[in-house]
């Protein structure tokens, strides 16, 4: 099986990569097998974490106020994991927040994927559950700190020894590395023209905002837009964003 590889987990806000945003990553570094290096590290995600979030993760607005942004984060966790298999327990969620942020600020990130829930669901299509904590219930591993990045990283390498041991013979296909596809926009800027409007549309209604224009994008600009007109109405006179 393979005996070199990073597993990483993240925390997020939502569970759209294009719009939600991370503000966990943790990861284990395995060489012959064994563990080698750590990487645990929480993320200013420059927005409220919505309740439901904290409420699942643990993670407050507090604990990340002042961390470290996305873009100084992930070029820290690419240098991390240096090899080019990673592994995760659905690794496409965790490989598609990566990988958007990644081409956000021109980093390369390109990898092959062990998937550990997909391995569950190839060897035992019996259990009522393939979720994480189910199974680290059901094999008995020591899973204190459930929805933090860094111990479910941890805990899916167990999870893995485990299956490994158990049906590494009979399946081999499933636990070989995989190239991870992952089909992303680049994320675009905002428009001259829509950062324009959404000062004009602040300064007409005597909105008082920090917001980095420069780090906005289409997306995030129209929302903010829509918010607003939503919430207090448009320029008066002014028809178009």
């Amino acid at each position: 099986m393979t005996n070199e590889y990073v597993c990483v987990d993240i925390e997020t806000t939502g569970c759209k990569p294009m719009e939600n945003k991370i503000i966990e990553i943790g990861a284990v570094k395995v060489k012959d097998g064994k563990i080698v290096d750590t990487f645990s590290r929480l993320i200013d995600p420059e927005c409220n974490i919505p309740y439901y979030i904290t409420n699942l993760t643990g993670i407050t607005n507090d604990m990340v106020k002042g961390q470290d942004t996305i873009d100084i984060v992930l070029k820290d966790f690419i240098d991390f994991a240096e090899g080019d298999v990673i592994m995760g327990h659905n690794i496409m969620f965790d490989y598609s927040f990566l990988k958007c942020n990644a081409m956000a600020y021109n980093y390369k990130l390109e990898k092959r994927g062990i998937d550990t829930l997909k391995i569950a669901r190839k060897t035992m299509p019996e259990l009522e559950s393939k979720a994480l904590d189910y199974l680290c219930r059901y094999f008995g591993i020591l899973d204190e700190n459930h929805h933090r990045a860094f111990n479910d990283a941890a805990v899916t390498v167990e999870l893995y020894n485990i299956l490994c041991g158990k049906f590494g013979a009979e399946y081999k296909e499933v636990f070989e590395p995989r190239s991870l596809v992952c089909k992303i926009k680049k994320i675009q800027p905002a428009t001259a023209k829509q950062i324009k409007y959404l000062k004009d549309l602040m300064a007409y209604h005597g909105i008082e905002e920090q917001i980095e224009y420069d780090k906005l994008s289409k997306n995030e600009a129209s929302k903010k837009i829509d918010k607003i007109i939503s919430k207090k109405g448009r320029i008066f006179g002014f028809e178009n964003k």
